[in-house]
């Protein structure tokens, strides 16, 4: 069957099938060529990034684990101690733990951002790239960002230096300046207060300049008794060593009292009444429980002994009867008593005139 003319292919449309062989050829010399020549280098090259970043994944772990490991034993240590008899008064496990989980968050990412940006510097570097401008631009970022960020990098440094000193803890009673409270919770940024009527306050690190901590050491429980004048010093002495030698050793007291109940002396002397000045050393944070307990104590006692606890007002014998002042019904004299003094002269009303009247 002849194909009809339209349909065959035209003489200047039919390929010249050497010449395109040719070229076909020639570009896959030049491929073999250029790869032959290249393939050692980028082999070299290739082999060297996996290297940079095998070591740099290894060394990441093994730095995390050795972390992980040492929070991990310093929190069995502080669990260990807390089983003991002193345990409460010395280790607060939670308080550890929490410190201890915050230090090892900042190692933990201090380390992999160290390890991984100076791998990444690496290939880069292997990949023959220029890091001059890519430094500086970093530098540049860095110093804008730290500026418009740098309430929140006072916020972190001041928690990480908090932190890291144990300035304070979980369950330490601070007065941090702008708010005071029972700390609750420690963090790098904010750390959280309960205060006394149940508020949780939210402190940015950045923002406390001083910080008082009534939890650490030891406290003092001060009590001061106001006694009338007359009672006897000896006397009072003498009860409040037996109210502090009975408390020293009863529990949970005898734990809570680190020194002995002392009387300091008189505090204050007035007409009416004086102050007893009662003091001891107490475990820290229980001193308000502590001052209660003596208060207490110290009433009953006194009740027992016979010596009368007074407050602000002048104190006064309820037993003895008040004199009455006879005068004090007695009206005071009145110069209208008296018609023909010039008082009483001055209030007569006028008479009216004797003879007619005249009217309209």
């Amino acid at each position: 069957m002849p194909w009809p003319a339209a349909l065959l292919p035209q003489a200047a449309e039919v390929p010249d099938a050497p010449a395109s062989v040719k070229e076909a050829q020639a570009s896959v010399n030049e491929a073999a060529s250029f790869i032959e020549q290249n393939w050692a280098t980028w082999l070299s090259i290739g082999l060297r990034i996996l290297l940079i970043v095998v070591i740099a994944a290894v060394i990441r772990s093994a730095v995390r684990k050795a972390l992980t490991k040492l929070i991990n034993r310093m929190n069995s240590s502080a669990e260990a101690v807390e089983g003991t008899a002193l345990g409460g008064l010395l280790v607060n496990a939670e308080r550890r733990r929490q410190r201890s989980e915050a230090i090892g968050s900042v190692l933990r990412s201090v380390a992999s951002f160290l390890i991984l940006g100076t791998a990444a510097l690496m290939v880069l570097a292997a990949l023959k790239i220029d890091l001059a401008p890519l430094l500086a631009s970093a530098g540049v970022a860095g110093v804008a960002i730290g500026f418009g960020a740098r309430n929140l990098v006072t916020d972190f440094l001041s928690g990480v230096f908090m932190i890291m000193e144990d300035q304070y803890g979980v369950g330490d009673k601070i007065d941090a300046g702008v708010a005071s409270g029972e700390v609750i919770e420690v963090g790098l940024r904010v750390t959280k207060l309960r205060g006394d009527n149940g508020e949780i306050w939210y402190v940015r690190n950045g923002e406390i300049k001083r910080i008082g901590n009534l939890s650490q050491g030891w406290a003092t429980a001060g009590v001061d008794v106001q006694v009338r004048p007359s009672e006897s010093l000896s006397r009072i002495r003498e009860v409040v060593k037996e109210v502090a030698d009975s408390m020293a050793k009863e529990s949970p007291w005898d734990e809570r009292l680190w020194g002995p109940v002392e009387v300091l002396g008189l505090d204050e002397v007035l007409l009416a009444s004086m102050t007893v000045r009662v003091s001891a050393k107490t475990m820290p944070g229980q001193q308000f429980a502590v001052e209660r307990e003596l208060r207490w104590r110290i009433k009953e006692a006194f009740d027992a002994a016979g010596i009368r606890i007074i407050g602000g007002m002048p104190a006064g014998d309820e037993d003895e009867e008040t004199p009455v002042d006879p005068s004090a019904s007695v009206a005071a004299p009145s110069a209208l008593s008296n018609p023909a003094s010039p008082q009483s002269l001055a209030t007569t009303p006028i008479p009216p005139p004797a003879g007619p009247r005249i009217t309209k």
